[in-house]
């Protein structure tokens, strides 16, 4: 588009002399004979250039000028003098005016001085708009961004750097070295080391700690700024907070494994949010799944995240003692009570006074223990077999059981009464089988615990490996997987457990069978296959089925395999 130029002067033939020369070059030109009308036109629209006389009837050129300044417009202001040596002139460049031109006016410099002019309201315009986006994109960055001189003194910071760093925008000019953040000064440290070596210094997952500030986990990158010939003009340094990726990733951590349960599985998940929400709560809670599917953990998990963590959680195991052990061992026992009570015993309701009692295998437990436990959750007391002196005790009771609870009620083999007195809260673990995702989890945690209890350093486990426990129905759930990965370790003596590691069992399931470098013996074909295929090459049939050439001997002498002859 033509640019738009306004001429101001009170002489109609210079108005008229302007407007015919920047018409004739393409220009659009208005005019103004007064101050007044000047503002009036520059009211109605923006101008790219505007020429105006000095000396008006209303006023100066000057004012003028300074009508555009307090505007912010950007159109540069070109004066008309009648004569150039005059001061106002001279006065007009140092107020701010792009240039002055001489009466009588010149149409080729009026024209010439008129492109120079736009251009520079071009550059002027470009320079902006970099500013623009420069400080748009210091207030959209959410990262803390701090630019500094060679000198090390601030030029400029954004928001971000306000709000994370604690700076003002009153330090900037102010040597970094000198802001006292009361910091431990690792990004001074890494600024100057950047403008000493002309080169970029990354730190990842620092501590930022500073006085009556919250501490933050951050990563810094600090950026030499080159000047045309590559000398370091200075450095540009960007904080990230990295505090909430740190928390969400210490949440995923705490989510994939709850104290000593590992499983990142939706089912899981319920279980975890079952714990949290019971943990301080003092009610009684029912632990059921079938065998192996960590019971006991659940338990300590719930006792460790309550508030009576600080004390104990007694363990009884009801299936392990016979009815007249387990009362004396429930409840204590006075000297004398029954032959080889040979002095007073506490109990293990009394030794977890104040913290809590885990009864595993709560469905085996006799009638008469059943009702000695019911008077304990209801009324929190009870006597020492061979004494009729009342103990009170303040103790969580948590149960876990394998068993069908609803159906031994209904055999009589369990009081109803205590059923549901123990079944306040019921907690249902998932069998392995349902939760298959946890898996790998599993083996990651049995890897590193095996490596450690055998001394080895093995890897992972094949493909084939993992496909077979995927298919597994895992009966005896993660104490069955626990059992299995020992048994790996046991025999693998090479970086990656491969299917021959694995117990018998996983041979049975269906497509599952053992690789060409991991038959057993008595798998006839496998080694018949590898001499054929390999020549009867013992080394490399050896190798192909993952054995020792002394294993592969005695094979062939077990199953009297006889060399082919060569054939002439």
């Amino acid at each position: 588009m033509s640019a738009k130029i306004l001429v101001i002067d009170d002489e109609e033939s210079i108005r008229f002399t302007f407007e015919r020369f920047l018409r004739a070059a393409g220009y659009i030109v208005a005019t103004a004979a007064s101050c007044d009308e000047a503002f009036a036109r520059l009211d109605e629209g923006c101008f790219d250039v505007v020429f105006a006389d000095i000396i008006l009837e209303d006023g100066t050129g000057i004012d003028v000028l300074r009508e555009i300044k307090r505007r912010g417009l950007s159109c540069p202001v070109i004066m008309i003098t009648g004569d150039p040596g005059v001061a106002t002139a001279t006065d007009s460049i140092r107020l701010g005016a792009f240039d002055y031109i001489p009466k009588p006016v010149n149409q080729e410099a009026l024209l010439g001085l008129t492109r120079t002019a736009l251009k520079y309201k071009a550059l002027l315009e470009e320079k902006e708009r970099y500013r623009t986006n420069l400080e748009a994109i210091f207030r959209s960055v959410k990262d803390a961004i701090i630019t500094v001189d060679k000198a090390a003194e601030l030029v400029e910071l954004n928001e971000a750097a306000v709000t994370l760093c604690g700076y003002s925008r009153d330090d900037i000019g102010k040597p970094f070295s000198a802001l006292d953040l009361r910091c431990v000064g690792q990004c001074r440290e890494l600024l100057e080391s950047a403008i000493s070596s002309g080169a970029s210094v990354e730190a990842d997952r620092i501590e930022c700690r500073q006085e009556n500030r919250a501490a933050r986990v951050v990563s810094v990158r600090a950026y030499p700024l080159l000047d045309l010939q590559g000398a370091t003009s200075g450095v540009v340094m960007v904080v990230r907070d990295d505090t909430q990726v740190v928390d969400l990733e210490r949440e995923l951590t705490e989510h994939r494994q709850f104290h000593r349960i590992i499983g990142k599985s939706e089912p899981m998940q319920q279980v975890y949010s079952l714990i949290k929400a019971l943990a301080n709560v003092q009610t009684t809670v029912l632990i059921t799944g079938e065998s192996g599917t960590g019971k006991e953990l659940v338990a300590e998990a719930l006792h460790l995240a309550g508030d009576r963590s600080h004390k104990p959680m007694v363990k009884v195991n009801c299936s392990a003692l016979p009815e007249n052990l387990l009362e004396a061992e429930l409840f204590g026992h006075v000297k004398g009570s029954f032959t080889g009570a040979v002095r007073d015993n506490e109990g293990r309701f009394h030794r977890a006074d104040g913290g809590a009692i885990f009864f595993d295998e709560i469905g085996d437990i006799s009638p008469k223990i059943q009702v000695k436990l019911l008077r304990v959750l209801e009324e929190s007391e009870f006597e020492r077999v061979g004494s009729s002196v009342s103990t009170k005790v303040n103790v969580r009771l948590i149960a876990a059981t394998n068993r069908n609870l609803p159906e031994k009620v209904r055999l009589g083999e369990m009081r109803e009464d205590l059923y549901y007195r123990l079944k306040v809260v019921e907690i249902r673990l998932p069998p392995l089988r349902d939760r298959r995702d946890d898996i790998p989890l599993l083996l990651e945690h049995f890897r590193d615990k095996f490596n450690a209890k055998f001394k080895k350093n093995i890897e992972g486990v094949s493909a084939d490996v993992l496909k077979a426990l995927n298919k597994y129905p895992w009966p005896g759930n993660v104490r069955e997987l626990e059992h299995a990965m020992e048994h790996a370790f046991v025999l693998c003596n090479q970086n990656i457990i491969t299917i021959e590691h694995l117990p018998p069992e996983f041979m049975k399931i269906p497509g599952m069978r053992r690789s060409s470098g991991a038959a057993q013996e008595g798998d006839l074909d496998p080694t018949l296959a590898a001499l054929t295929k390999t020549a009867w090459n013992k080394a490399k049939a050896a190798r192909l089925l993952g054995i020792d050439r002394v294993t592969l001997y005695r094979r062939i002498k077990k199953y009297n395999l006889i060399e082919p002859p060569l054939r002439s």
